[in-house]
């Protein structure tokens, strides 16, 4: 069968997203399975991947992927965060940069006696991480933030300093007689500086075309920003030669910044655009390898694989945390996390194009070597990161609590009825009286604005398990839930909503993934009354009905109006009472019961088989003091 290049590249894209979600369900990262699948796809495997036919697309195809990749890698990258590990970040794509050149650079002489001039070019090469390969493993790590945050930069920002290193590099090998290092020095400053600015202009400028409502269509501003991106890159490039990395770079950290509307569903639209580049690119280079020059380079290709990973990485990390406060055992973890992705899989295939095509040698040992780093990076490094967080303690501690953005007596009595259970609580709230009255009563309780993402991490919103929305407000509310499902992707998510109001309708709250409180629109601030006033008490009533019965109906006014359920005390678990909330025989539900109504309420809860719940020893004590 004769395959053309549309045959080829769709051949690619399915087969790499199929070991994706091979790699997702088995748990190891993407990329060992996407190199796994060009080798097998390959000539040297079953042949239905030819490299000759996609070889003069190549370029074009790799320049579309990492414009996209490093846009949406700035895209994700807080100014604010890296601010606070600027010297680390800093030091690391410039001195750590220079370390890691030179350093492999001499293993590779060295040990695969190659000349110095391929020596140097490997070193370029391996300089970068990428957001491609480190990103993923964060998300399954849940690193601390600091480390977190510059991991992830070191990734996005080395990505297009390292690559326009490289290719300074390579013009200076195939043209030395024309270029000197003085040269080579100042050209690598100014297509950096030109990227910087053209990025710095470009980011500016979309982010200003999509501030208005109606400028751009709705349904076309991911495909708007898509295109400039991509001219951006071209131009840049047109303008500059190789600055476009940088440039698009730059403009998705500036955009990303920006507060611009509609940005989450930008990201995650370039996410996933990403991540269908990496699974065909991948493919389409690893298809390109030669089995024969990986085993060329024996066992000494992964006696320099060894040294990068265990010798020149840790002299990088330390020397370039030097003059910072990072702990030893972040500086640890830092040391061994430090994965190739696309960018050095990407250049090291065009190296090795354009050396050939020059009558260099070299250039297809040169691009095995950075694949037998890739793989084994990936691999080895994507494995055990986990495990190596937990030891050096460097993870968070994920799916943990709740926080309660609202501080006053109804959100109190959650939180204890919750403590009784185990779950610890953090509340978030702007109101001093309020931060006081919750400290006093021996909960943790950040002061600051609620919908305010700095405030929200102090609280540890990326580490809880669930958010309540609880203020009067009901906007700040639903306002809330957006954020902690789009920024945070908590999955438990509640929002109090008003009984008079109707400008917070209950399907916007269900339509941010999350469910009402209480069962049923309720007055807070009454009920906020009568427990301050005594005219509340808080009880504990066990269900007997042998079937799952819905515990608030939302048609029950009386019951609404006298009753307060609180939280659900399961066999070994406590849940958020909401519209959803089904009990059975055993469950016990924390209700606040109006004092006044109380007669009637028992009569209601006997007739309905529910079972009065004396309080515990320690319960009483607590409420006499």
């Amino acid at each position: 069968m004769q395959f053309d290049i549309a045959l080829t590249i769709s051949l690619a894209l399915v087969s790499g997203l199929i070991a994706q979600t091979f790699s997702h369900h088995l748990r190891i990262p993407g990329i060992v399975l996407l190199l796994f699948t060009g080798a097998l796809l390959g000539p040297q495997g079953v042949g239905v991947i030819n490299p000759e036919v996609y070889h003069q697309s190549l370029t074009m195809l790799v320049g579309f992927a990492v414009a996209v990749i490093l846009f949406e890698g700035g895209l994700n990258l807080d100014i604010k965060r890296l601010r606070r590990e600027s010297i680390a970040i800093r030091q690391l794509i410039t001195i750590g940069l220079i370390i890691t050149v030179v350093g492999a650079g001499l293993a590779a002489h060295y040990i695969l006696q190659w000349t110095w001039e391929m020596s140097f070019l490997f070193g370029t090469l391996v300089s970068v991480t990428g957001p491609t390969v480190v990103t993923p493993i964060l998300r399954r790590i849940k690193l601390n933030k600091n480390l977190s945050t510059v991991l992830e930069a070191e990734g996005v920002l080395i990505d297009p300093i390292g690559a326009i290193v490289a290719i300074v590099a390579l013009e200076l090998v195939m043209h030395p007689g024309e270029s000197s290092f003085l040269f080579g020095t100042g050209d690598l400053l100014l297509r950096l500086g030109f990227g910087f600015v053209f990025g710095l202009i470009g980011g500016i400028l979309i982010s200003l075309l999509l501030r208005p409502k109606k400028l751009i269509p709705e349904n076309l501003k991911n495909i708007f920003v898509l295109t400039f991106v991509l001219a951006m890159f071209h131009l840049s490039n047109t303008l500059m030669g190789e600055s476009g990395i940088v440039a698009v770079t730059v403009a998705g950290v500036v955009l990303g910044n920006a507060k611009t509307k509609k940005l989450q569903e930008l990201a995650e639209f370039k996410e996933q655009l990403t991540m269908m580049f990496i699974a065909m690119l991948f493919v389409l280079l690893a298809a390109d390898v030669s089995f024969a020059d990986i085993k060329l380079l024996g066992q000494n290709g992964v006696l320099v694989v060894v040294i990068l990973m265990f010798l020149i990485r840790p002299i990088n990390v330390f020397v370039s945390t030097l003059g910072t406060n990072m702990a030893l055992r972040d500086k640890l973890f830092l040391s061994w996390m430090a994965p190739r992705g696309i960018v050095a899989a990407a250049v090291a295939s065009f190296f090795a194009v354009t050396l050939e095509e020059a009558s260099y040698d070299g250039g297809n040992l040169l691009r095995a070597m950075v694949f037998l780093v890739i793989a084994i990076t990936v691999t080895a490094q994507g494995i055990t990161g986990g495990l190596l967080a937990k030891i050096l303690k460097v993870s968070r501690s994920t799916n943990k609590g709740y926080i309660i953005v609202g501080a006053h007596a109804v959100s109190i009595e959650i939180a204890k009825a919750m403590k009784a259970k185990g779950e610890e609580v953090t509340f978030v709230d702007s109101n001093v009286d309020a931060v006081r009255h919750v400290q006093e009563s021996g909960y943790k309780v950040i002061f600051g604005n609620g919908l305010d993402e700095s405030v929200l991490i102090r609280a540890g919103i990326d580490s809880v398990k669930g958010c309540i929305g609880l203020t009067p407000n009901e906007e700040i509310n639903l306002l809330l839930v957006q954020k902690a499902s789009e920024e945070f992707k908590i999955e438990l998510l509640y929002a109090y909503l008003h009984i008079k109001n109707g400008h917070v309708k209950i399907e916007m709250i269900e339509e941010a993934g999350a469910e009402l409180l209480f069962g049923a629109k309720r007055d807070i601030d009454l009920w906020n009354v009568r427990i301050r006033r005594n005219l509340a008490v808080i009880e504990k009533w066990r269900c007997t009905s042998k079937d799952e019965i819905l515990l608030v109906k939302d048609n029950d006014s009386f019951v609404n109006r006298s009753l307060l359920p609180l939280v659900v005390h399961k066999k070994n678990s406590v849940e958020i009472v909401t519209n959803k909330t089904k009990v059975k025989s055993g469950d016990e539900v924390v209700f606040a019961v109006y004092e006044e109504k109380r007669t009637e309420i028992k009569d209601w809860f006997n007739s309905d088989g529910w079972v009065f719940v004396l309080p515990e020893p320690e319960e009483v004590v607590q409420d006499l003091s």
